[in-house]
């Protein structure tokens, strides 16, 4: 007898078949679609005549090729700036959600790419996949005097060099653009080696379109290609026989040769690598055209395909890209989103029957893991201290402030949550800002809409945001807070936090009262800005310290965390700032915990303090235990908003284990002072023992 439920299953399952049944034959009829042809026939209605050598369509009697067990794949790809390696980090999720090789990755990239990148892959700790770098700058000057009218730049014509860029043992290599997103397992483009014949040493897919034909406009004068030539998306490159035949004199008499009579080239590497296939036709072996379905503005991609199942390789190739005009286009970009916010911490699963070393520290840190025991009642917090979370550094476009002596970085975290106090923030803050967010990838995407849609925050060039992808329970703070702090470019740093919004002139105040006691002659200090804050979501923010004080008194602001916690901010001396023309210094206190500005180099937190709870207050005994003298600014002021308390913190402090995890998280912080400062470490011991702050 069936279980209850059972039939309504079936019926749906039967009805699910029924509407993808339906689908299959709708999509069908809608496309021109074509049956395969004898090979020598045209790829595409109207094609003009075969040239002798052959035709540009794949050929569609090639036996489907047998995906290598195991077998390391390479993969090139030229890469250059931020939002470039925003593109790239999309391809590489593709590939790994098909994949079932090991993947070695050579990356050509500028220093930004490889900042990114470099950060990125290395707490990825993806298996099965190795990072090569390769410095595009040392590759310019062997294609900057190739005039390019692609909007590519001199970085679109780098794989013309990638024969002699690349490891001269590397025999075969799959190049791809960062603008491609695959729809099944590169292993099976990999194959397609296998049917190359002895002389042809490039793989490539017919351009789908009629550039090439000079036909699309009038006076249109497109460089000599074979046919409708040959689209450089994708590209199986057999470097041996490349350099065998002598590539890099064959390119540059080429290109040398048509820019004679050309002024420059219009689709940078393409142009060129389809006048060579031109005069040398036996050099290329043509790709089924599934494996580079080019969604161009003039594009003929719909006669490729018959069902979604064909698709390989979806290629953005249009400066518009996914705004690009195309029959099916709803459903190459629902396939793109849907790696674009993909998981990525999904793809960190093994390569069964593939064995190959683990990424670096992957090993150490499943030791770690095992040690564990999930009974413990702090299990989640040792599990948060040890995982590795993935950091997408400058998420998006940054330029570095110039250096100045005594400059200041605004230093903060965030969550999804806080994103709307950003626009408030930039308006009080001019100067630079290193912030973390941390996100998921579904929330980095809706993070980098709002930012391209606000007219504040698409202005300003010199705040860089940093992605760090969430992962586990806890809220990990502190180490939100060393990721922004690492990436600091300024000599000093101002460590804040999102829900404070600083005096209008407390980014010049604080340059001159660095520049006026001498910080940078080796003073070690920390510049205490007192801190306040206001129940009220709506009143006038004080210009000077004068309207603070009048406000002080009316009862609209408060010392911040007076009710709750005035031990966090006692030590500032709140009575005495009042009154006070100039800095002056205050003692180290229990639970003190202000903000402060301090050199770049200063201590990193304790990344061991997830959640909410003693995470500043081990900073600044950090920095006590180091000897920073506390001074504290006289017209130096932040001010804390209203707002709903985070879900993380609820939770976290709902926990019936919470104040017991703290207190052990808080000894062993202890041990480590004592071990690192022998018996200076004695006087922290009393705060170690004092009930938490909220902070």
């Amino acid at each position: 007898m069936l279980p209850r439920g059972r039939p309504r299953a079936l019926g749906a399952a039967a009805l699910l078949l029924l509407l993808l049944l339906i689908g299959f034959f709708l999509f069908r009829g809608d496309l021109d679609y074509e049956r395969p042809r004898p090979r020598g026939a045209a790829a595409f209605d109207g094609d003009p005549p075969a040239d002798p050598g052959g035709h540009n369509g794949s050929d569609c009697i090639l036996p489907r090729p047998r995906p290598p067990k195991c077998e390391l794949l390479q993969v090139a790809i030229v890469c250059a700036g931020h939002n470039s390696s925003r593109d790239v980090i999309t391809l590489v999720k593709s590939m790994l959600f098909y994949r079932k090789n090991p993947l070695h990755l050579h990356l050509v990239t500028d220093a930004v790419a490889r900042n990114i990148l470099e950060t990125l892959f290395h707490t990825w700790m993806v298996p099965a996949v190795r990072i090569s770098f390769y410095n595009a700058d040392e590759l310019k000057p062997q294609v900057s005097w190739i005039p390019n009218k692609h909007y590519s730049g001199l970085y679109g014509l780098m794989k013309l060099v990638l024969p002699s860029a690349l490891p001269p043992d590397l025999a075969r290599v799959i190049v791809l653009d960062t603008d491609v997103t695959f729809a099944s397992n590169i292993a099976e483009l990999w194959a397609l080696f296998a049917h190359f014949s002895d002389k042809q040493v490039i793989g490539l897919v017919e351009n789908q379109s009629d550039w090439y034909l000079g036909n699309l406009w009038r006076n249109h004068r497109p460089w000599p290609a074979l046919g409708r030539g040959f689209n450089t998306g994708v590209i199986l490159l057999r470097l041996d026989r490349l350099r065998q035949a002598g590539w890099e004199q064959m390119w540059k008499l080429t290109a040398t040769r048509e820019l004679l009579t050309l002024p420059a080239t219009s689709l940078a590497d393409q142009d060129i690598f389809n006048a060579i296939i031109k005069e040398h036709p036996w050099l290329v072996q043509p790709l089924p055209c599934v494996w580079n379905v080019q969604l161009s503005d003039h594009t003929l991609a719909e006669r490729c395909y018959s069902e979604a199942s064909d698709l390989k390789v979806i290629h953005w190739n249009s400066p518009k890209k996914l705004r690009v005009k195309n029959k099916h286009v709803e459903s190459f970009r629902n396939l793109y989103l849907t790696f674009l916010e993909y998981d990525g911490n999904l793809l960190r699963r093994e390569l069964f029957g593939c064995p190959r070393p683990p990424p670096p520290g992957a090993e150490q840190l499943q030791r770690a893991l095992a040690q564990l025991d999930e009974e413990d009642a702090c299990f989640e917090f040792r599990r948060q201290q040890l995982t590795v979370h993935r950091v997408h550094i400058t998420f998006l476009p940054h330029k570095p402030p110039p250096p100045q002596p005594h400059d200041v970085t605004l230093v903060a975290q965030l969550s999804m949550d806080r994103v709307q106090m950003l626009e408030a923030l930039c308006r009080h803050w001019p100067g630079p800002m290193s912030l973390a967010l941390y996100l998921t990838d579904a929330e980095a995407q809706q993070f980098l809409r709002f930012v391209e849609t606000s007219v504040v925050l698409s202005t300003r060039q010199d705040v860089a945001y940093h992605v760090v992808y969430r992962e586990g329970p806890l809220y990990p703070i502190n180490q939100l807070r060393n990721v922004a702090l690492a990436q600091a470019l300024t000599p000093y740093v101002f460590l804040s936090d999102i829900d404070f919004l600083p005096a209008y002139s407390l980014y010049d105040y604080l340059r001159a009262s660095i520049k006026e006691l001498e910080l940078g002659s080796g003073r070690k200090a920390a510049l205490v800005v007192p801190a306040f804050e206001t129940l009220h979501y709506r009143f006038s923010f004080p210009s000077s310290k004068a309207e603070l004080l009048a406000l002080l008194d009316a009862g609209s602001l408060h010392t911040f965390r007076y009710h709750e916690w005035p031990r966090g901010h006692a030590p500032t001396d709140y009575a005495r700032w009042r009154e006070a023309q100039a800095p002056y210094h205050v003692q180290w206190a229990a639970d003190y915990e202000p903000y402060v500005v301090v050199p770049r180099d200063c201590p990193r937190y304790d990344p061991r303090f997830a959640g909410f709870g003693w995470n500043k207050v081990a900073h600044v005994v950090e920095l006590d235990a180091r000897e920073y003298e506390l001074l504290v600014l006289p017209e130096a002021f932040v001010i804390h908003l209203p707002h709903a308390p985070s879900l993380d913190i609820s939770r976290f402090r709902s926990s019936p284990t919470y104040r017991d995890c703290l207190q052990a998280l808080k000894d062993e912080f202890h041990q480590d002072l004592s071990r690192r400062y022998g018996a200076a470490a004695l006087k922290y011991l009393t705060a170690l023992q004092q009930p938490r702050g909220p902070t």
